[in-house]
């Protein structure tokens, strides 16, 4: 498997669907191997620079190593116990990991973050950026106890965020969307530092806003959330089938009413608030998207900067005066947050800003990292 997905996996930004793909054409493959097998891909892509060496000269040395550095899962349990039970455990911190295989710590980070995000190097940063991220979930409920019931006759052990009351941790691999809470539109797949972003800039209820970047849709059915019964929100993508699935999401969650999808007019005077979620290099999804480390290069950082701030002076012309204009990447780069930002407020008239620049940490609230920065139009 490795060996088919070797030539992809420092070009191919979409290797999770070439993953899926590779693991669900092979017939001789039940569910619980489809689990331990993508597990092991994903540490593989994790800690690629201490296994690609050993592909060619060592292979059973490279499973072996493998397994050892993957997570203790009840997938792969078995795995870890017959290729690695024999070593000693393996330690959380990463410089140990390396100190024990005879290997550098350093070699795990692209020669290109230093520049963008020198703290990622180090702990605590470093570390929480080499695990496995959890699962998130934002509470649409008025109710929480029949959605913590049904996760208790499940066996999950689900925990609240202390950061936020609506988002539950569930453990990893838990199959939330065969739940009733998920197909009655109770709880949506979200994770925690994705909630944080509308949780940091202040949104009143009322008003009718525009995601302006809305992909499938968690920031804005959190966002009609957050503007109640008599809030709008207008959700603009240019991919269609990411529209799709927020509209399914939207019925799901009984919104149908208050989020329109795809409208292209704007509303007279402009939009009391517009919500540019820009797409970049998803480095501070590195948890789950391990891949991303070694596909993102300075060129690509420096055409999502290009996007994102066209993205961001488009759209801040659709605010109304005295409205919010708000900015979210969930990168860890400097030229896509603060660069943007700066450049954005140079050529700017008429906004102040009120979050210049927030990072969101994993280490402190155990999800993504992200970006946040709003402003005020007079």
């Amino acid at each position: 498997m490795l060996g088919r997905l070797r030539p992809h996996w420092r070009s191919d930004s979409a290797l999770p669907s070439r993953i899926d793909s590779l693991l669900g054409g092979d017939r001789r493959l039940g569910s619980r191997d489809r689990r331990l097998y993508r597990e092991m891909i994903y540490t593989a892509l994790r800690y690629l620079p201490w296994i690609e060496p050993l592909l060619e000269s060592d292979a059973p040395g490279a499973a072996r190593r493998i397994a050892w550095l993957a997570a203790d899962s009840p997938a792969a349990h078995a795995f870890r116990a017959a290729l690695a039970g024999d070593l000693p455990d393996c330690p959380a911190d990463p410089a140990e990991k390396a100190r024990i295989l005879g290997t550098d710590v350093g070699a795990l980070s692209p020669d290109w973050l230093p520049r963008e995000c020198p703290e990622a190097l180090v702990a605590p940063l470093r570390d929480v950026l080499l695990t496995r991220a959890p699962l998130w979930l934002r509470l649409q409920a008025a109710d929480a106890d029949p959605v913590l019931a049904e996760f208790e006759s499940l066996g999950w052990a689900c925990r609240r965020s202390p950061l936020l009351g609506g988002a539950l941790r569930l453990p990893a691999g838990a199959d939330v969307s065969r739940t009733r809470s998920y197909l009655s539109g109770q709880v949506e797949i979200q994770d925690v530092g994705s909630q944080l972003i509308l949780g940091s800039v202040g949104i009143a209820p009322g008003g009718h806003w525009l995601d302006a970047c809305a992909g499938s849709g968690g920031k804005t059915l959190q966002l009609a959330a957050l503007l109640g019964p008599e809030g709008r929100v207008t959700a603009r993508d240019t991919r269609r089938t990411a529209l799709e699935q927020l509209a399914i999401r939207t019925a799901r969650a009984g919104l149908t009413g208050r989020i329109r999808i795809g409208a292209a007019a704007d509303p007279a005077g402009g939009f009391d608030g517009v919500l540019v979620d820009a797409p970049c290099t998803g480095s501070g999804t590195w948890r789950r998207a391990p891949h991303l480390r070694w596909v993102t290069s300075p060129r690509s950082l420096s055409e999502a900067a290009t996007l994102q701030i066209r993205l961001l002076r488009e759209n801040a012309a659709r605010v109304r005066p005295g409205g919010l204009l708000v900015y979210a990447t969930c990168s860890l780069c400097g030229t896509e947050n603060e660069s943007v930002v700066r450049e954005f407020l140079g050529g700017a008239k008429g906004f102040l800003p009120i979050l210049e620049g927030k990072r969101l940490l994993p280490q402190a609230h155990d999800g993504d990292y992200f970006f946040a920065a709003s402003f005020r139009r007079s």
